[in-house]
């Protein structure tokens, strides 16, 4: 897959998708086109072939900084064209809040390379990633409350999963803002590296090098949690299992580790 629009481009590279966003002169702010785009390309990448792993990054100055400043302005000015936020129009989600939970659905690994500023549904793109790697001087914030919002693009549900409870209310009451070495601290960094993309393209390629069935297990595991109900995970863990112990891709891991060489897999099934 190689595609591009006037707001994401993505690449495709020996399994791995860079993913782009590319409204660089506006800090790739969220407007209707740009969640029309990350709607759509996380739905083409569901059924892309081949695919191993996924990195998602801006250009110019920042991730992206958020809601685009003429949506607020028109919500300010009376002018905004309210919708039925409650309308599930995606499965679970609405429009908006599939353009962060779709990454979550992606059938394999997702990696946000985070740099500059990733603000307000900026930070919650960021969440929709299975790990993020932030710039030292990268700088985060639940910034809803500024313009007497909710996070409400499925970043609770996420957030709940990642911090403490007091820590996810001072940053969704305060809206203030936090350093990559804080989101370390509460679990919101998974690295903090001088050049998060060049970090985040690697590690997406030596996960395209596993085998990607064992890769799309573990992310149905992963999203699949829950300690609050451990039954049903633990069950598939064994299921999971079950279908991988002796299949081809599980066959040749065995095979290269005893071997000493880089394995050859096909592509995954599942």
């Amino acid at each position: 897959m190689s595609a591009a629009n006037d707001r994401i481009t993505v690449s495709m590279s020996d399994g791995v998708a860079d993913v782009r966003l590319v409204r660089a002169d506006k800090m790739n702010a969220l407007d209707a086109a740009m969640f029309n785009a990350l709607v759509d390309t996380a739905a083409q990448l569901r059924n892309e072939k081949g695919l191993r792993a996924v990195v998602l990054s801006g250009e110019g100055r920042a991730f992206c900084a958020g809601l685009d400043m003429g949506r607020f302005a028109a919500m300010g000015d009376g002018s905004s064209d309210l919708r039925d936020l409650a309308k599930r129009t995606h499965g679970l989600t609405n429009h908006s809040q599939q353009a962060v939970w779709g990454w979550r659905q992606l059938p394999v690994p997702v990696i946000a390379a985070v740099h500059g500023v990733a603000f307000g549904g900026g930070f919650q793109l960021a969440l929709g990633a299975d790990m993020r790697y932030l710039a030292p001087d990268a700088r985060m914030s639940i910034m809803e409350i500024k313009w007497g919002l909710v996070p409400d693009m499925a970043g609770t549900p996420i957030l709940a999963t990642l911090v403490r409870d007091d820590i996810l209310r001072d940053l969704t009451f305060t809206g203030r803002i936090f350093s990559a070495q804080e989101a370390m601290s509460y679990g919101l960094a998974t690295r903090v590296c001088d050049d998060p993309r060049a970090a985040a393209l690697e590690a997406a390629r030596e996960i395209a090098g596993k085998s990607p069935d064992a890769i799309r297990a573990i992310k149905r595991m992963l999203n699949n949690l829950s300690m609050s109900n451990p039954g049903p995970s633990l069950l598939a863990e064994s299921v999971e299992q079950m279908r991988l112990m002796g299949s081809p891709n599980q066959t040749e891991a065995v095979r290269a580790n005893i071997e000493k060489r880089a394995p050859k897999f096909a592509d995954g099934s599942n």
